[in-house]
């Protein structure tokens, strides 16, 4: 019985493994600094919705609707970038909120990755 031996190693090289273990770290890095605004946009985005779909709210004035969400958004641990992120309009019996801003994240150096966050909302004036 014969074994054959092979004069090549099989398995990965130190520079293959380290270039897959740095690759996988700038994703890694990437994903860990863009959770945030993502995260916050989630919460606002919700917290909108909610306001848009609660009735009882809909009836305050617009100025009472914007005081409440800023209530909201302080319980929540959240702040909208501005306050024109948030736009509150009332036209022919509909209110209408329009969440429009951008955030601008450093990646690495003089990199920065921005973020922009676009939803709108409407409902009818009880």
């Amino acid at each position: 019985m014969e074994l054959h031996t092979s004069n090549r190693q099989n398995g990965a090289s130190f520079f293959g493994v380290l270039s897959v273990l740095i690759v996988l770290g700038v994703i890694f890095a990437v994903g860990f600094k863009l959770f945030s605004p993502y995260w916050e946009y989630r919460t606002i985005s919700s917290v909108v919705k909610a306001t848009s779909e609660d009735r009882e709210e809909l009836a305050r004035p617009i100025t009472q609707i914007r005081s409440n969400l800023n209530r909201r958004f302080h319980i929540n641990q959240v702040s909208l970038p501005s306050q024109d992120a948030l736009t509150i309009t009332e036209d022919a019996g509909m209110i209408f909120f329009n969440l429009d801003y951008e955030v601008r994240v450093p990646m690495f150096g003089n990199v920065d990755a921005v973020v922009m966050f676009q939803d709108n909302y409407e409902a009818r004036k009880p």
